[in-house]
């Protein structure tokens, strides 16, 4: 599935994979967030309620450009640099292109839209 990202005046887009991680934020949106720096390397935000872990893996990886539900805090993470295994990462996607957009220092509003 796609979606689309807008942080002001970029627009961004992002496929997301068929898990039921993935399909269980894609059925929160429309969705606008305030993401905050985290760690040098990811902007985070809290989501209106935990996602569903139905078969996802221990963990995985954050690469640049993923985007994660990190299972412990509820929390969604878009990672703008890459960062070795966490244990209760699950990747929800990928973004198509444009990572360097989320390097801007201090909070993004971002609205997530199905991109259909």
């Amino acid at each position: 599935m796609k979606i689309r990202l807008t942080i002001g005046e970029t627009v961004l887009t992002a496929t997301l994979h068929d898990n039921a991680t993935a399909r269980d934020f894609a059925a929160l949106l429309p969705l606008t967030l305030t993401l905050t720096d985290y760690a040098a390397t990811e902007k985070i935000s809290d989501l209106p309620r935990k996602l569903s872990t139905k078969g996802a893996p221990a963990g995985s990886g954050g690469k640049a450009g993923a985007i994660t539900y990190y299972a412990p805090w509820g929390n969604l993470a878009l990672f703008h640099k890459d960062f070795g295994p966490a244990s209760g990462l699950i990747t929800l996607g990928m973004l198509d292109g444009g990572v360097e957009a989320l390097r801007k220092p201090g909070p993004l509003q971002v609205r997530f839209e199905r991109a259909e």
